[in-house]
């Protein structure tokens, strides 16, 4: 009998089963689709030779996560971090620069910048302690205290009414307000707040490295370590019933409500309704770009930037995500850009590029935003238009197609609210655990929730090695 089943092949779902079948077990994965990756995979979808990522192309926790430098991943995927970890560009040819160097940065916000840096040093400086208190559950003692209060009193300064008190100028806060509208949810808040703070404490710490090749890079590294140690991949198996899968361990990386339905015949009652209770924030609808060249933004930092912020001053994005939490399409969007290309051509034929870009709708939505977006896009970089070879839409509504786990076009499997990161999906040291001996939820519907890190994968993976196999030392070493 197999000693383990992980059902789905995201990044989470991966870590689960290399954490697993590095403990010597006999483990098997399960996935839907003809390939592996979920959310995270890297597919031709405009015209051949022009490589997308279906989801994240640039990885704040590639080399942060815990679970990522235990597994070695710097040392299997090449990385590219760039000097410019993101631009805010703002009109007539100004950005705000998010430079790793983070004294640089803070010189180029002139008046602003003694107040940037304040922000951000203690951060930076303790990175490790703020990682471990961000990327796993919240019910446990932080091992650096001392940075855990630091954060928290940044979070409840710029969640609050005072988040416009720190800086004097425009720049500043409308860079904050583009790593912040990450988080898709009414700005200011404590969950927007504590994302952003997150990021853009990465982006001056490690940087926001992009792989080479695409995001598929890290997924084909994490499954061939998972062959190399005895695993079993199935493709093209939807799981629809958890009866049918075997093992003295199974591992769902699937979104909670999916959870509650195929596994209802064995959910106590009041687990599976609290599952079904769990909450879907908004959505993103997503495009993709085959260029024939680069795009000729008017700031010249912004040509050598992977990831661009577009949408105005702090207050046009915070309008614009209200808009989105009151079921509307904004007028003027706040648009996420990855141009990862400029820093690694392999991913579309010689002197051409990919770009893709995603706005933030009503959860469900069939919004294309094509028209938007190259509007917002030739703003500030006149000529993009002419250089456009194709184009894919993914609306919201098309998300799950692609994984299903973005329920609605959520791609963090369950709103980010504060009530949810604490209660993701239920209130518990171990929420990955259910209450049904040796079934597992492994996706990011629990801590640490979004991103690609795989942390919640090898948290349900080690909870599950300690409940069913007594193993109480996980086989990569991370603790957490």
């Amino acid at each position: 009998m197999t000693d383990a089943t992980v059902v789905g092949s995201g990044p989470n779902g991966l870590a689960a089963a290399v954490t697993l079948a590095r403990a010597g077990l006999d483990v098997t994965l399960l996935e839907r689709n003809d390939t592996l990756g979920g959310g995270a995979r890297t597919l031709e979808l405009t015209l051949p030779g022009f490589r997308h990522d279906l989801g994240a192309a640039v990885h704040p926790m590639g080399l942060a996560s815990p679970f990522f430098r235990a597994f070695g991943l710097a040392d299997r995927v090449r990385f590219v971090v760039p000097e410019i970890s993101y631009t805010h560009p703002l009109g007539d040819g100004r950005a705000g620069v998010a430079y790793r160097d983070l004294d640089r940065t803070a010189e180029e916000l002139g008046p602003d910048g003694r107040a940037w840096r304040a922000l951000f040093r203690p951060l930076v400086a303790h990175v490790n302690g703020l990682t471990d208190f961000t990327a796993s559950q919240l019910l446990r003692l932080p091992r650096d205290p001392v940075t855990a209060i630091r954060f928290g009193l940044r979070v409840l300064e710029q969640g609050s009414l005072a988040h416009d008190v720190r800086f004097s100028g425009e720049v500043a806060g409308a860079m904050l307000a583009g790593v912040m509208a990450h988080s898709i949810g009414r700005m200011p808040s404590l969950t927007s707040a504590g994302a952003g703070l997150v990021l853009a404490t990465h982006a001056h710490a490690r940087g926001w490295p992009i792989p080479l090749g695409g995001t598929q890079a890290i997924i084909d590294a994490m499954r061939d370590d998972f062959l190399a140690h005895g695993g079993r991949i199935e493709t093209g198996v939807d799981v629809t019933d958890s009866r049918v899968v075997s093992g003295r361990a199974r591992l769902f990386d699937v979104s909670a409500g999916a959870l509650a339905r195929i596994a209802e015949a064995e959910l106590p009652v009041r687990y599976a309704r609290a599952l079904r209770r769990f909450r879907y924030g908004n959505g993103i609808a997503k495009v993709d770009f085959a260029l024939s060249g680069p795009v000729p933004w008017i700031n010249e930092e912004t040509r050598r930037s992977g990831t661009v912020h577009l949408g105005g001053t702090a207050t046009s994005i915070r309008r614009a995500e209200d808009d989105v939490a009151r079921g509307v399409i904004p007028e003027v969007p706040y648009v996420l850009v990855s141009q990862p290309t400029v820093l690694d051509p392999s991913r579309a034929p010689e002197g051409k590029h990919v770009l893709w870009a995603y706005v933030h709708v009503p959860g469900g939505s069939g919004f294309d935003p094509t028209d938007q977006v190259i509007r917002s896009i030739e703003a500030e970089a006149p000529g993009f238009r002419d250089l456009i070879l194709a184009t894919r839409a993914i609306t919201s509504s098309d998300l799950p197609s692609w994984s299903p786990n973005f329920v609605g076009g959520d791609i963090s499997a369950g709103a980010l609210s504060m009530l949810q990161m604490v209660k993701r999906p239920v209130l518990s040291p171990t929420p990955w655990r259910t209450p049904t001996p040796g079934v597992y939820l492994a996706s990011s519907s629990t801590p640490p929730a979004t991103g690609v890190h795989g942390l919640s994968g090898f948290y349900a993976a080690r909870t599950a090695l300690r409940d069913v196999f007594s193993l109480a030392t996980p086989p990569l070493g991370v603790d957490g």
